[in-house]
């Protein structure tokens, strides 16, 4: 697995032995990256289930200005910061420009005060169903996205995407089961109730 575009192309990403990840393919980010095209120059964005962190360190790649990741898991944190470390030297990316969380999710987004851009959003899929609508709403709740910003899912595509203030824009990738796509959400401030 590796950075599949921008400054850091090609730098490959460590994956940790005998943790349950479900590593983004180099194929997949590229999809989703250029159906994004320039919305992510300058963008801040948030990982949230960050894992290896493939999805937030190609948006530096690829010219975000600000990543904040969040991954509870010590040894997924550990693989974090070691791809984080590589790509920001290879592309010459300063470190500042990054917050590294080890904390679960759900206790980062109660706390946190800043707003993003983007969030990526790629939790284990067995703990979306209990938690997903939390995470929706916290997040709207606690005004985390910008109000023009963009919350992506990675989710499998038979999963339910109707979230209360929520407004799906489109989707990216084939339905199939057991396949992910990506569902790409934006505040419903017509529909809202939080």
């Amino acid at each position: 697995m590796r950075i599949s575009g921008g400054t850091a192309g090609g730098i490959p990403l460590q994956v940790p032995k005998g943790v349950e990840i479900r590593p983004a393919t180099d194929a997949n980010r590229e999809r989703l990256f250029s159906s994004l095209g320039e919305f992510v120059t300058q963008c801040s964005f948030l990982d949230l289930f960050a894992g290896t962190g493939s999805y937030g360190l190609e948006a530096l790649s690829r010219g975000a200005k600000q990543g904040t990741f969040v991954e509870f898991h010590r040894k997924c944190f550990r693989a974090l910061k070691k791809n984080g470390d590589n790509v920001f030297k290879s592309a010459n990316i300063e470190p500042a420009r990054t917050i590294l969380e080890n904390r679960e999710v759900m206790e980062f987004l109660r706390n946190e005060r800043n707003s993003f851009d983007i969030i990526f959003l790629d939790p284990p899929y067995s703990l979306f169903p209990k938690i997903g609508p939390q995470i929706f709403q916290q997040i709207k709740q606690n005004q985390i996205l910008k109000e023009s910003g963009l919350l992506i899912h990675e989710a499998p595509g038979e999963e339910s995407s109707d979230f209360i203030g929520w407004k799906l824009l489109r989707t990216i990738g084939k339905s199939k089961k057991g396949s992910p796509i990506f569902r790409i959400f934006q505040l419903d401030n017509q529909h809202s109730q939080s």
